[in-house]
């Protein structure tokens, strides 16, 4: 990670990461807590849960960018919105190809049946949980409040995003081993 990596992660006293709101609307960041090399430590966590390591950690920051933490003057696109756009599509992709290679006699209806059981977002939220995605994402104060109330949704946004991200960042294959490997 270089000085330029946007942060995205929170402390707690406990010395665990979690989202914390933000009154004015900025977002609390990791080098604002921390400094840059907690920082970098963190974000080289976070690409060790994930399992990639990302040339580009701009979009590694962004695809946990609530749009709640952005200022006023900031577009929508420089929250995760776009990338789990772009995820959720990938996602689609890679576990169609997955299907059709493994289920080599089935028909349309059942590989869309399949299809459409493996990438609900319940299913994305429960990767997201897995991998501890929710302490990483940068919430202003109405994005916490809704955080706890659309919890599942949020996180399954946000592993879409991470897709969207990995596959911007290292292409098809990278993308796929996330998908395989959860």
């Amino acid at each position: 990670m270089n000085d330029e990596t946007p942060d995205i992660l929170t402390s707690s006293s406990s010395g665990q990461t979690s989202p914390r709101p933000d009154p004015g609307g900025e977002g609390v960041t990791a080098k604002k807590k921390r400094g840059k090399a907690g920082a970098k430590a963190a974000a080289a966590a976070l690409e060790a849960r994930i399992e990639h390591k990302f040339a580009d950690p701009a979009l590694l920051a962004t695809a946990f960018t609530h749009v709640s933490a952005l200022k006023s003057g900031h577009k929508r696109r420089e929250s995760y919105q776009r990338l789990e756009f772009l995820g959720d599509h990938v996602l689609g992709l890679i576990v169609s190809d997955m299907l059709f290679r493994t289920f080599p006699n089935a028909n349309e209806g059942e590989l869309s049946k399949r299809l459409a059981d493996l990438v609900r977002k319940e299913s994305c939220a429960d990767v997201a949980t897995a991998l501890g995605l929710l302490d990483d994402i940068k919430l202003g104060a109405v994005g916490a409040i809704a955080s706890a109330r659309l919890r599942k949704s949020v996180l399954g946004d946000i592993c879409e995003a991470v897709i969207g991200a990995i596959f911007l960042d290292g292409g098809y294959a990278a993308a796929a081993k996330f998908v395989e490997r959860n």
